[in-house]
């Protein structure tokens, strides 16, 4: 028995103005086949083994939870940053 835990990946949809939903999830194979899908796609990667575990929890098309904002915008943020884009900032009336 291997004391390491199965890999997971999760995939966000984040459109700007809604919150994330979590659009693929999955462990060990499934998750091995989203992480390739994604490098193919050039989509930017990080690893968070506890952000992973809770998102996972998540069906697919749901939105993640108020509580995970803050740690999802950094993610998001950190997308941007490493694909070299900035966010649109919307200005609310």
């Amino acid at each position: 028995m291997s004391l390491n835990k199965p890999l997971k990946a999760i995939a966000l949809q984040y459109d700007g103005e809604n919150a994330p939903i979590v659009t693929a999830s999955g462990e060990g194979d499934i998750a091995e086949e989203i992480i390739r899908i994604a490098k193919e796609h050039g989509v930017p990667l990080r690893e968070d083994m506890m952000l992973a575990a809770l998102l996972s929890e998540l069906e697919l098309g749901e939105e993640i939870p108020p509580l995970l904002y803050r740690v999802v915008a950094e993610v998001i943020a950190y997308a941007y940053i490493i694909s070299g884009k900035v966010p649109v900032i919307k200005q609310r009336k």
